[in-house]
């Protein structure tokens, strides 16, 4: 999730920016919705799908700002703790928990309900399927399932007391099969079936990690196998869905055992493998399988270093390919799958690549700045850009394709874009915007970049005016001579007034981060595929695309709703929404990119406001008092 975290930093910075003048503001002060949702508001967070779910003293709220009224009211389960409502990556799903999760005999009662808050529908309720305790409650994508494990109160005496495991349908919210983990009313000495981490849904089967080992199921619910691997966490298949890896973490959370097991059941390696540290990247590969796992440091002055392991293990046998694994230093920040092999960047500074057989590729490894914000394709070599220099590499060398790296102060954030019209790369740091000329590498600056409140920029881009460059209380448009359009600065309300804002682009990075983020849970990452793909650099706008094609690929209505959104244009393509103070109080402003001027401004009679806003859709979200949130167009 680093490596994705990175990726896409350019695309979730949020420009905060204000006009100096307001001459032409067109006041929008009256809300395009008010909902009074009649308890005290505790939290607001704002979802992929432009659906604002809020927390109150009496449960779920969603809001959707095109409707007048909430979407959905969830109040079963009353008061909920910000733990108890998990929002799914990449999905219109909420999955909402109470109750402990662990144990079976003489706990008290578990509860569980997924919604959709795109179509503002309780899809699943634990209470209404007669779920005494849910042990497991895990969202399948792509394959829009559900699967729960747990004591549903149906059935004989014994029926009632025995672990259960159901599969749902989400789009249909319907029973798919279900089936118990033991016989019901089994004599003999009690055995534990917990579940013991996310299962496996695959085509033709659903396998089941508990604490007596691996269980597979038809779709039916027949039983196909069991194993005595127990413990396991999560598990990835391969494409044929014929080899299973799972994943155990031992007992002291410091090292993971791998698995591999066949399509029957079998155990294909003759022993299980130890990689010291947790399991944070797994790729299977013609070659074998990449694994990266994070090693956390000891104390004391023997103490071992907090670092990344690399290994290359053979997917026959689970022999280490590698006589010597290549060192880190420090932990993986960005890990890719080339064509001839691994290319990673490490996060205190640092870039290599090692060919499948192990082998260096490049003469020696590329010292870098710490913190590589950008690692992408450019069809110069890799194009690299941390928080205190930049460089173009051979991607096969590893040679510094510019003479010597950009150097710069160290920045928390590094604004660039590539001019494709001047053939160069625009990089701002050290309060100047730097020039470099795509093939020659040779560094020019192209203007100074003094922003108020010693800001640094971060976020730059090219328009038909120029170049266009922003931070949170400045904004600033040059000509491609670098000759000034102009430059607009307002004061921040001050810091501890500033609400947070989520946007549409977050949402793009949110799901694009969906498999990293699921195979760090454990989740049924295998269905996606990998993600271990270095981009292009400034491919930004492929992102909404991937979102939409990702959602497109999903059956359900919700999907088909998230698919068409990101089809759609940004509201921030041609505007920034602002946080400033303006004459009448704390407020919002839409700021036009190409003119510097004021759209729109929104007072919001608070001196520290909360609000989201969603800068796809273009809606702003506000509490208005502990009861009620106001919804404004930002469109129009």
């Amino acid at each position: 999730m680093k490596t994705l975290l990175i990726q896409f930093k350019s695309l979730v910075l949020v420009a905060l920016l204000v006009s100096v003048t307001f001459a032409n503001a067109q006041k929008a002060e009256a809300p395009s919705q008010s909902y009074d949702l009649g308890a005290k508001i505790n939290e607001m967070t704002l979802t992929i799908g432009g659906v604002l779910v809020v927390a109150t003293n009496d449960g779920l709220v969603g809001i959707k700002p095109t409707e007048s009224q909430p979407v959905f009211t969830f109040n079963n389960f009353g008061k909920l703790k910000p733990e108890e409502t998990d929002f799914i990556p990449g999905s219109p799903y909420i999955v909402v928990s109470q109750g402990a999760t662990s144990g079976f005999a003489g706990l008290s009662k578990t509860k569980r309900a997924v919604i959709d808050y795109v179509q503002g529908k309780v899809i699943f309720n634990s209470d209404d399927d007669s779920w005494n305790q849910i042990y497991t409650c895990n969202v399948m994508l792509p394959q829009n399932k559900l699967v729960v494990s747990g004591i549903q109160k149906i059935g004989d005496k014994f029926e009632k007391m025995t672990p259960k495991v159901a599969v749902y349908d989400l789009n249909t919210s319907k029973l798919d099969y279900s089936f118990f983990l033991d016989k019901p009313g089994r004599v003999g000495i009690a055995k534990d079936f917990s579940v013991t981490g996310t299962p496996l849904l695959l085509k033709n089967s659903l396998i089941i990690p508990t604490a007596q080992g691996l269980i597979a199921k038809s779709h039916s619910g027949e039983d196909l196998w069991q194993t005595k691997i127990k413990g396991v966490n999560w598990m990835v298949a391969d494409e044929t869905e014929k080899e299973i890896y799972g994943f155990e973490t031992t007992t002291n959370g410091k090292n993971t055992r791998i698995h591999k097991i066949g399509s029957n059941g079998a155990e294909l390696w003759e022993d299980d493998r130890k990689v010291k540290g947790i399991v944070t990247n797994f790729e299977i590969l013609p070659q074998g399988l990449a694994v990266v796992s994070d090693v956390a440091g000891g104390t004391g002055a023997l103490g071992a270093k907090s670092e990344s392991k690399i290994t290359m293990f053979s997917a026959a046998t689970g022999e280490d390919l590698w006589d010597k694994a290549p060192k880190t230093k420090g932990y993986v920040q960005h890990f890719y799958i080339m064509e001839d092999g691994i290319l990673f960047g490490i996060e205190s500074g640092g870039i290599n690549k090692i060919s499948f057989d192990g082998k260096p590729l490049f003469k020696k490894p590329l010292k870098t700045g710490e913190n590589i914000m950008v690692m992408a394709h450019t069809p110069q070599g890799l194009l690299y850009i941390t928080g205190e220099d930049a460089n173009i590499v051979n991607l096969e060398t590893g040679e510094e394709v510019w003479g010597k790296p950009l150097k710069y102060k160290r920045a928390a954030s590094v604004a660039s874009t590539f001019d494709a019209k001047n053939d160069r790369y625009l990089i701002a740091a050290d309060g100047k915007i730097m020039a470099v000329d795509a093939n020659s590498g040779e560094v020019s600056d192209l203007a100074k970049c003094d922003f108020e409140e010693k800001e640094d920029p971060n976020h730059m881009e090219i328009r038909d005016t120029g170049v266009f460059l922003s931070s949170s209380q400045n904004m600033t448009s040059l000509a491609f001579d670098g000759n000034e359009n102009y430059h607009t600065y307002h004061k921040s309300p001050g810091r501890s007034t500033f609400g947070k804002i989520v946007g549409g682009i977050t949402a793009v990075a949110s799901t694009a981060m969906t498999v990293s983020m699921s195979m760090k849970a454990g989740a049924n990452r295998s269905a996606f595929g990998s993600v271990n793909d270095l981009d292009s650099y400034n491919d930004y706008g492929k992102e909404a695309k991937r979102a939409a094609d990702m959602f497109a690929g999903i059956a359900g209505a919700s999907f088909d709703y998230l698919s068409t959104r990101f089809k759609s244009t940004a509201a921030t393509e041609n505007a920034q929404f602002i946080l400033t103070k303006l004459d009448n109080g704390v407020g919002l402003v839409k700021v036009n990119k190409d003119t510097g001027n004021t759209d729109k401004e929104i007072v919001l009679n608070d001196k520290k406001p909360e609000y989201e806003v969603d800068e796809f859709g273009g809606f702003l979200f506000y509490k208005a008092n502990d009861k009620t949130i106001y919804a404004y167009n930002l469109n129009n």
